[in-house]
């Protein structure tokens, strides 16, 4: 069961979709991903809306959002996760690296591993400092010789 954050995050995106700009797409699928046809402009404006009708999420709440929004094979619910990380950026700490490594391990789309490497995930690593540095370091490090394209991808942007 969906939380309510998610679940008007994905009513709200589907509302916003057009089938035409799906299609336009290539057939409704990208990488496997289906894809509603919803515009950038509408998933930033869905995330903004989404945190300002739930204005409680703590730090938890909203790398749980993410997840939540990223494990379903949808494009535009894996573009809602990475923008909702964007504004929530210096709420990150060197452990959310973990749950990122996951997203660039099942990735799919090429298209989505820029926007997480170099707006979530760069600025969370400047963010960072002493002992929790050097382990972020150590696992961009990896990423790097890493077996899933998404890892090796972002870690070539940083």
């Amino acid at each position: 069961m969906e939380t309510p954050a998610a679940a008007f995050i994905d009513r709200t995106l589907r509302a916003e979709a057009s089938e035409w700009r799906a299609w336009a797409d290539g057939d409704a699928s990208v990488g496997g991903l289906r894809v509603y046809g919803t515009s950038v402009g509408a998933v930033r404006g869905t995330v903004r809306d989404a945190l300002q009708r739930h204005r409680n999420l703590q730090h938890d709440d909203i790398t749980a959002l993410a997840s939540e929004l990223w494990a379903e094979p949808v494009f535009e619910r894996r573009l809602a996760a990475i923008v909702l990380l964007q504004g929530q950026v210096d709420t990150l700490t060197g452990n959310d690296l973990t749950r990122i490594e996951g997203f660039l391990r099942d990735v799919r789309v090429p298209g989505l591993i820029e926007p997480l490497a170099l707006d979530v995930v760069r600025p969370l690593l400047a963010g960072l400092s002493g002992t929790e540095a050097e382990r972020a370091r150590r696992i961009v490090t990896r990423w790097a010789a890493a077996d899933a394209e998404g890892l090796r991808a972002a870690a070539a942007l940083l």
